[in-house]
């Protein structure tokens, strides 16, 4: 069946993580998707390793699993921008295809006439996606970014990591790049938005899309709670600022994260621990009074949860309708029955490794699934075919480019 996206053509110009997630979603889709590559050395994180995926034989390949993670469903096309003919190549591309998306420095692109203005002219449908640390304007739309800075300077960071005053207190970055993972989430979404309004206006547009901006949304209530009454949170670690019981609690072989976000849910919680009746002490009976008086219910609950193990109070809660879940580690997330239930690792086959697990997509289309085609693609797997397709570039051409260092 065709997906979605299916006969949507992706010129992708992006290299790390946020640019080259957005357009493997966009692939997961349906979407033809065409990555542009540095002739040699390719998308930056080909090379970001140990560890490196494995031949059938156990040695490492060349290429990182950091690569493997956001570059299925792709096309890859080494070209040479800093050249007259690459540039002319990649010219020619963005006129036959629907998206372009880009994360180089502010001006870079203008340099080589690749600059969203140089192609609007050429291609007036072309929707055209830059994504930078800063955005395109501003006073800090020259510096480069990354994940970590923006987590820092978006104050991400500035909440999250133990409490001071307690044993290893201070700043932490998010164990992933939770930046740029959202900033891949609102480029898709501002992609089919505006492929959406071409179909009416017939027009594509610019979209400018920065890691800081996408993490200052990304503070949500923290940032609203500043807004609208001047508080400025402290890091919390485990413990939820605003709903009491929500944090890590220890069990006799382990820990869990608890979350009981509302009275009725505490009063089941209460209950499955043999003690409802601390649900109906005035103390505790609504969230407002916990939050006021957590430093006394707080310690019944550790004192309660640490006499049974894991796996009981994972059940047993859950049963009783209080979230609650165990830590995992990644190997125990894929152990994990849900999420094996959910075909959250998928395989596909690899033009030089054999079968590839990789994670698979969250979205769960009823009528257009998202189907696994290409796997992440050797650097320049794709280049003659699709500059012999698309350009119908002859191979002598294509020869002599290479010769060049074109290609």
């Amino acid at each position: 069946m065709a997906g979605p996206l299916e006969g949507v053509r992706v010129l992708d110009l992006t290299r790390v993580l946020a640019g080259p997630m957005a357009t493997q979603t966009l692939a997961d889709l349906g979407a033809e998707v065409i990555k542009i590559e540095r002739p040699k050395t390719g998308d930056d994180t080909r090379g970001w390793g140990p560890p490196f995926l494995r031949r059938p034989g156990g040695e490492p390949s060349s290429d990182s699993t950091y690569f493997a993670c956001c570059n299925r469903g792709k096309k890859s096309v080494t070209v040479d921008l800093s050249t007259v003919e690459g540039q002319d190549i990649v010219r020619r591309l963005a006129q036959r295809c629907d998206v372009l998306t880009e994360n180089y420095k502010v001006g870079d692109l203008q340099r080589y006439g690749l600059d969203y203005a140089s192609l609007h002219a050429l291609n007036p449908r072309l929707v055209y996606c830059s994504i930078t640390g800063y955005g395109q304007s501003g006073p800090y739309s020259a510096r480069p970014g990354y994940d970590p800075i923006a987590q820092a300077v978006g104050g991400l960071m500035s909440v999250t990591g133990e409490r001071d005053g307690l044993p290893g207190a201070g700043p932490q970055r998010v164990g992933v790049a939770v930046t740029d993972m959202l900033t891949a989430i609102f480029a898709v979404s501002g992609i089919l938005a505006a492929l959406l309004h071409r179909t009416r206006s017939g027009v594509g547009q610019h979209i400018d899309l920065a890691l800081l901006d996408v993490q200052v949304a990304s503070m949500i209530n923290i940032a609203q709670a500043y807004l609208s009454a001047g508080i400025v949170a402290p890091r919390g670690g485990n413990v939820h600022p605003s709903v009491v019981p929500s944090q890590v609690f220890d069990c006799s072989d382990g820990q869990v994260m608890l979350a009981a976000g509302n009275d009725s849910q505490f009063a089941k919680l209460c209950a499955a621990t043999g003690h409802a009746e601390l649900a109906r002490d005035a103390r505790f009976a609504t969230n407002d009074a916990r939050v006021r008086n957590r430093e006394l219910i707080i310690p019944m609950l550790e004192s309660l949860l640490r006499a049974k193990p894991v796996a009981y109070w994972t059940e047993n809660l859950a049963a009783a309708g209080v979230p609650c879940g165990p830590i995992n580690d990644i190997a125990a997330v894929f152990a994990d029955p849900q999420v094996r239930h959910r075909n959250m690792r998928v395989e596909v086959e690899h033009a030089t490794l054999g079968t590839l697990p990789l994670v698979g997509s969250p979205l769960r289309l009823s009528q257009t699934p998202v189907e696994y085609g290409l796997a992440p693609p050797l650097l320049g797997q794709h280049t003659d075919e699709v500059l012999t397709g698309l350009l119908a570039l002859e191979q002598t051409e294509i020869d002599r480019l290479r010769r060049m260092h074109v290609l």
